[in-house]
């Protein structure tokens, strides 16, 4: 990582390593689908650790589940401290990827073989992330139906804000 990836603080920009992530996980989609990618969600973007200037970053990409048209990569990034060798893992992330064909509409992806029971597990863990998120954006989407402002005010009561209309 070079100085002008970096804040004013020497660790490197969130959005450097997303753009690296993002392209990596573009490899690996359009590899295992044989066409254009394009991606359609990024769930799980914590950076649990900072990347400094001068660390080497590494990007791990695996194909962890597809479905029709759609292929979920899984990420993990190091960063590795080449003076020490030490290596400290920054952050995993999984971007959903969809294939598209000649006239940009989406187009069916090869199956996914699973070797390994690792692989066997990441399908399954992605099967259950799904579902998971599912879950959640209907449970916000009818929580944030039946909203009502007026009768919800104590939810501010111990946040940081103030109302001033």
């Amino acid at each position: 990582m070079i100085p002008a990836y970096a804040n004013f603080g020497g660790k490197i920009h969130g959005g450097i390593l997303l753009s690296l992530m993002d392209k990596v996980a573009y490899a690996a989609a359009s590899k295992h689908a044989g066409n254009y990618c394009v991606t359609v969600n990024v769930d799980g973007v914590n950076f649990l650790q900072p990347v400094e200037v001068g660390e080497l970053v590494s990007l791990q990409a695996s194909v962890n589940y597809v479905g029709r048209t759609s292929l979920l990569v899984g990420i993990r990034v190091t960063a590795e401290d080449v003076r020490s060798g030490t290596i400290k893992h920054t952050n995993t992330s999984y971007f959903t990827m969809v294939a598209k064909d000649e006239a940009n509409k989406p187009t069916q992806v090869p199956g996914l073989l699973l070797e390994t029971r690792d692989e066997t597990r990441r399908f399954q863990e992605a099967i259950k992330r799904r579902q998971l998120q599912d879950e959640y954006r209907e449970q916000f989407d009818n929580a944030r139906t039946i909203l009502a402002v007026e009768d919800q005010m104590n939810l501010l009561e111990d946040e940081r804000c103030r109302i001033v209309y």
